[in-house]
């Protein structure tokens, strides 16, 4: 447990040692403002303990988890510009500190720079990993595609909705996790059940984000009742559409624009409907259906419970579990 322990300063260590250059100052110094520490680094611990699952040299899965964690923070970089999130962290965004253009060139050069750092993995391993790579940067661009589509979308079904995370959130953590148990040495077996762990997992962590958005609290870092104002389809505003009187629906989709109330009138007559429906309690059912399946998926694999603990414990944590 004590080397498990270390792998955040691992990771830290290792993205801090992660050279750029210093000019052109405006391409790289956005780069190196982004990856300063602030984020919560999930995406390279899933790696590491996909890795450690597997193998006592968790550390050869370091270029990996930057990789993970480089590629990760290029999307935001772009989101923010697609969102016009000002804030991102609790800090302005890289567009609204430098602009939109320097964003976009920003992340491009870090999508790149990902590319360079799987290069560093074991060399009998890169083929597979680079077509993993692939395949899940591919998605997270579906899924952002189609989470803008939902924007303008007359309507969205819970099934649309589940696809959509399921390519923009998911994906990521199944690339993390598949990515560092092959450079564990995992056989098919275990890939195929570790890909369901995590496409589970980020559904579960993914609407608890979107629960949290609306009933949790300021200090979780994000403007709580941000989805609301924005007029998202989020898991709830779509569930509550589906169950709300033609009226409620009509304030559901008129209450954000409404220019005559406060935010938080907004989000108080929001949540009015939510409540009035149950919507947060069937959120926490279905956040509860996926990560009981993801913690099954790794409940099926053969290996030592006592290396397939620490995963586990690491995502009962992200999702406030204690068993």
């Amino acid at each position: 447990m004590q080397r498990i322990a270390a792998f955040p300063s691992l990771i830290e260590n290792y993205l801090a040692e992660t050279e750029f250059p210093d000019q052109p100052a405006r391409l790289y110094q956005p780069i190196v403002y982004s990856l300063e520490e602030g984020g919560k680094r999930l995406r390279p611990m899933f790696v590491m303990l996909a890795c450690h699952l597997f193998s006592d040299e968790a550390e050869r899965a370091l270029p990996a988890a930057a990789a993970l964690e480089v590629f990760h923070n290029f999307t935001l970089l772009h989101d923010d510009i697609m969102d016009n999130a000002p804030l991102r962290r609790g800090r302005p965004s890289v567009y609204r500190k430098w602009n939109r253009n320097v964003a976009i060139l920003s992340g491009d050069a870090m999508m790149i720079h990902a590319y360079r750092l799987l290069g560093r993995v074991p060399e009998e391993k890169l083929p597979e990993i680079l077509h993993c790579f692939n395949e899940v940067a591919i998605r997270v661009c579906e899924g952002q595609q189609y989470d803008m589509d939902f924007e303008s979308a007359e309507r969205v079904s819970i099934d649309e909705y589940l696809r959509m995370i399921e390519l923009k959130t998911s994906a990521l953590f199944v690339g993390s996790v598949l990515i560092g148990a092959m450079i564990g040495g995992a056989d098919a077996q275990a890939l195929h059940h570790l890909d369901r762990f995590a496409r589970e997992f980020g559904l579960a962590f993914q609407l608890q984000d979107d629960l949290l958005d609306s009933y949790g609290d300021s200090r979780l870092g994000k403007t709580v009742g941000g989805d609301i104002l924005e007029g998202k389809k989020t898991f709830l505003m779509i569930r509550a559409l589906e169950l709300a009187s033609e009226s409620d629906r009509r304030m559901l989709r008129t209450v954000p624009r409404e220019r005559s109330l406060s935010s938080a009138e907004k989000i108080a007559a929001v949540l009015g409907i939510y409540d009035r429906y149950g919507v947060k309690e069937l959120t926490e059912r279905e956040i509860n259906l996926h990560f009981d399946r993801a913690l099954a998926e790794l409940d099926s694999l053969k290996e030592d419970p006592a290396r397939v603990a620490p995963l586990k414990q690491f995502a009962q944590g992200l999702l406030g579990r204690t068993k």
